[in-house]
């Protein structure tokens, strides 16, 4: 069995590159060892944990209508009903990417990859019927497999009351009490699925401050909210130990002030992912890696294997799932004999936590790397009219700028809806645009879209909302 091209890994990368390549005219083979297509993002990962955190901040939202003088009673949540409704989600979308791969004409093949040399793969397990022979070559192949959580030695005694992020989004039960390991974007949105459907959550951070390398200004609304919503914070804490004591699992931590153990019902892990390119037989071919594992590429997301380019979480940070369709659209343009490349100015990123955070673009800390200026410009939500009639004033929106071109550099902003609006500023520092373009393009009232513009108007000292003198500037 022979292809032009050959796509190691179903996920939003590969199915992307995938669908495109066959678009463009390419004779496309799919390999993916799960039954169904969508990968992490979609059957195990941003989907699955998207649907959970509606549910939790609609449990939020009804509870936070007291000050409007409506009251509910307390939740009654059937977990079957809310793992099945999420897994119908799941379903359809994977069952709709089947159908776009089918009317694409992209052959789909359920089995193991393994690379026997720079232009065959060896197939294993899966479904047999979907493939006529144990061998496919190929004229060219994009790896994208993917990534996996970690699991340090520590954590892996065995037990199913320790937990990752997978095993989180099972949603088997709803613990009494939880301990989430990792103050990073995982782990706190998981905490905040389990504490609104009323478990007992603590998360444990081994450096100071929640979601490390990320703006402080962003995380410290989200840092203020969760301590109101979760049972404890452990920041400065290291986990020493941990063992299965009956029906509860025993850690011990060791902080500033001394050690002390803690019990509770279940424990999730999320101290990050790591590449998967481990047992898919690279070391057969051209393909480098560094001492991460990661897969090295160039712009156009070629390995030093003339033959295998290389795609999403496997390529290196950030490990986002449209990071991963936009580098598979370019691989897929690439074989296709076009002109692309992989040089974007802003890669949008977004924690769903309430309040999210979401950031574009240059942030504070590569600019005083790179030693570029820029200007900050901060616009506090308690200003926005649309914030004070949802109840949600905790926000900021928040642009650097170069001082002397004013063009956009990096934006971002906490708040409800966070991952929406930035949206917005990824256009703004893609296209080029300066404060004036920002600024005079008119806003609808009352949204929380017109915080952009507001920001800006922050910068240039014609913010209606906020008095702040007009700056001065050589020329101006």
């Amino acid at each position: 069995m022979h292809s032009q091209v050959v796509v190691l890994g179903g996920g939003p990368g590969g199915y992307a590159a995938a669908f495109l390549a066959a678009d463009l005219g390419l004779d496309v083979t799919l390999v993916e060892a799960d039954a169904r297509l969508g990968g992490t993002c979609l059957l195990r990962g941003c989907i699955p944990s998207k649907a959970l955190l509606h549910v939790a901040k609609v449990v939020g939202e009804v509870r936070e209508m007291g000050p409007w003088g409506i009251e509910y009673g307390p939740p009654r949540i059937d977990i079957a009903k809310t793992r099945a409704r999420k897994e119908q989600v799941i379903e359809t979308l994977s069952g709709g990417l089947a159908q776009l791969a089918k009317r694409r004409k992209v052959r789909r093949v359920h089995a193991r990859g393994l690379f026997v040399d720079s232009q065959t793969l060896e197939l294993e397990g899966g479904r047999p019927d979907t493939y006529e022979s144990s061998r496919l070559t190929f004229d060219h192949a994009i790896v994208a497999t993917g990534s996996v959580p970690t699991m340090p030695p520590l954590f892996d005694i065995g037990s199913p009351r320790v937990l990752d992020s997978t095993g989180a989004l099972a949603l088997a039960e709803i613990p009494k009490s939880l301990l989430v390991v990792g103050g990073g974007y995982i782990g706190l949105e998981m905490a905040t699925v389990y504490a609104q459907l009323g478990a007992q959550v603590s998360v444990v951070e081994l450096t100071d401050g929640l979601l490390p390398g990320a703006d402080r200004d962003l995380v410290k609304p989200l840092a203020k909210r969760l301590r109101t919503l979760l049972h404890g914070v452990h920041l400065n804490t290291k986990v020493v130990s941990l063992g299965e004591v009956g029906e509860q699992i025993e850690v011990e931590m060791e902080e500033t002030s001394g050690s002390s153990t803690h019990a509770y019902d279940q424990v999730l892990v999320s101290v990050g992912r790591r590449p998967l390119t481990d047992g898919f037989g690279l070391e057969n071919t051209q393909v480098t890696r560094d001492q991460r594992g990661f897969i090295e590429v160039d712009a156009e997301q070629r390995t030093h294997d003339e033959h295998i380019l290389a795609i999403g979480d496997v390529t290196g940070e950030p490990m986002l799932a449209h990071k991963a369709s936009h580098e598979g659209r370019v691989a897929a343009e690439v074989l296709a004999g076009k002109a692309a490349v992989f040089l974007p100015l802003a890669i949008p990123a977004v924690i769903f936590t309430d309040p999210e955070i979401a950031w574009a673009g240059m942030t504070a800390e590569e600019a005083r790397q790179s030693g570029q200026g820029v200007a900050v410009a901060l616009y506090p939500w308690q200003a926005s009219g649309r914030a004070t009639a949802i109840g949600r004033t905790d926000g900021l929106t928040k642009w650097l700028i170069d001082p002397e071109t004013d063009r956009l550099l990096g934006c971002g902003i906490v708040g409800s809806g966070a991952g929406e609006l930035i949206a917005e500023a990824v256009l703004a520092i893609e296209m080029g645009c300066v404060v004036h373009d920002l600024t005079e393009s008119i806003h609808p009232h009352p949204t929380l879209s017109e915080t952009l513009p507001f920001a800006g108007e922050v910068y240039l000292g014609t913010a209606t909302e906020i008095y702040k003198p007009r700056r001065s500037k050589k020329g101006r």
